[in-house]
């Protein structure tokens, strides 16, 4: 038996979570996610608890269930609390403005660089260096979060670039001179 799969869930207060068929939506202060689930995975609710179970000990099955109770666990942490990721710019020059929906940042290109939020994610700059992606699908706000990241990675010589703020970032040592000259 899967060591997560098989822990319930708490449903917190001012959350709803309705099963039907192979579809789950949860719903919660910050909004709706809807998510179906594998025909061989059974999801009830009771006593205020979510326990998700496996129909068979198939391979795929037992690989499904873990799965399974995690994706709803993020879902309901989600609408309830929402996920955050904090990216860093380091370098020359480098910045980023929200402006709209949009997030307008300039990374030594010979152009601005411009990424539209898509539905359900919301972009806020602390300062200029720092970018708070959030919403309430874990997985998009990390497709995002990432999406932005790989606009300018981290070189590893000066550490220009953009970051998680979590990142524990090396510098590379650059070329030593020469020590005897010529001969």
């Amino acid at each position: 038996m899967s060591r997560i799969g098989k822990m319930p869930i708490n449903i917190p207060d001012g959350v709803k979570v309705e099963v039907v068929d192979d579809k789950i939506v949860v719903t919660g202060k910050l909004g709706t996610l809807t998510r179906t689930h594998n025909k061989n995975i059974t999801v009830k609710e009771e006593n205020n608890q979510i326990l998700v179970s496996r129909n068979s000990d198939e391979k795929e099955d037992r690989a499904m269930h873990g799965l399974y109770r995690a994706l709803i666990n993020n879902m309901i942490k989600g609408v309830s609390e929402g996920y955050k990721k904090t990216l860093v710019i380091a370098g020359v020059g480098y910045r980023a403005t929200v402006q709209g929906n949009k997030l307008v940042m300039s990374l030594g290109f010979s152009h601005p660089v411009e990424v539209v939020a898509p539905e359900g994610i919301k972009f806020e700059t602390k300062d200029a260096n720092t970018i708070v992606v959030s919403g309430i699908d874990n997985e998009l706000v990390g497709k995002v979060a990432s999406k932005i990241r790989d606009l300018r990675p981290v070189e590893p010589y000066h550490l220009y670039g953009i970051h998680y703020d979590y990142e524990h970032l090396t510098k590379k040592e650059g070329k030593k001179a020469a020590a005897g000259g010529k001969k």
